[in-house]
């Protein structure tokens, strides 16, 4: 079975650096997002005039026009900004957020780190569906269950929550650490071998065996849609 694809997400990704712009689309992409990029000021304008766009992220240094004076124009068709930018100045960063931006993260940055701040603004800007499939076990939040073919799946709470995690970011990878501090917080005191116990769990019980892939000497994703 396939997972898959609750809503489309589109993101504008304006960055003059084309490895970097391909690096950000390649990883959005993996997680289901629809990704536009240009490469300068001009060319951002012009792309929001055709389309609506859920976020931007903008570089700050770019040519035409810079990022600073785009998010007036960004405001106007109401998307949200994250500002990705090798200016790290606190004068900066406090002038991205007094202009509306949502965030800002100072270039070089974790890729993984990027991805859950999208995430995270994407929530708050549209409310995420509460019940949902993915890769044939049908989810629902609010409720706290998890069914498969029909049939109600008993996951542990830690369980639950790190199949939350893989599902909210299919194709992404996680090392065991991040998952250890996301899913189980900065006060957990163990060994990494608890991730994999929790993945094997999942596995078995939701039938992920194929779903959920082990990228070696890193860590878990869970396969994007086919």
């Amino acid at each position: 079975m396939g997972c898959e694809v609750v809503d489309i997400i589109k993101i504008l990704i304006v960055e003059d650096d084309p490895a970097i712009s391909d690096l950000i689309s390649m990883n959005l992409n993996m997680c289901n997002y629809h990704c536009d990029a240009v490469f300068d000021g001009n060319q951002a304008l012009k792309a929001i005039e055709g389309k609506t766009y859920d976020l931007a992220l903008l570089d700050v240094m770019l040519p035409e026009k810079d990022g600073f004076e785009l998010i007036a124009y960004m405001n106007k068709k109401n998307i949200p900004v994250i500002y990705a930018s090798a200016r790290s100045e606190a004068v900066d960063r406090i002038k991205g957020l007094q202009l509306g931006a949502e965030d800002y993260i100072i270039k070089p940055f974790d890729i993984t780190e990027l991805m859950l701040r999208v995430k995270k603004v994407i929530s708050r800007r549209r409310p995420e569906q509460r019940v949902y499939t993915v890769c044939g076990a049908t989810i629902d939040e609010d409720n706290h269950t998890v069914s498969v073919d029909g049939k109600p799946v008993e996951l542990k709470n830690m369980e639950f929550a790190l199949m939350l995690m893989l599902s909210k970011h299919r194709g992404m990878t996680f090392t065991r650490e991040q998952l250890l501090h996301t899913v189980w917080g900065d006060e957990f005191i163990g060994e990494t071998r608890t991730v994999d116990v929790h993945i094997a769990a999942l596995r078995k019980k939701l039938h992920w065996s194929d779903a959920i892939q082990t990228v070696y000497r890193i860590g878990y994703r869970l396969r994007k849609e086919d």
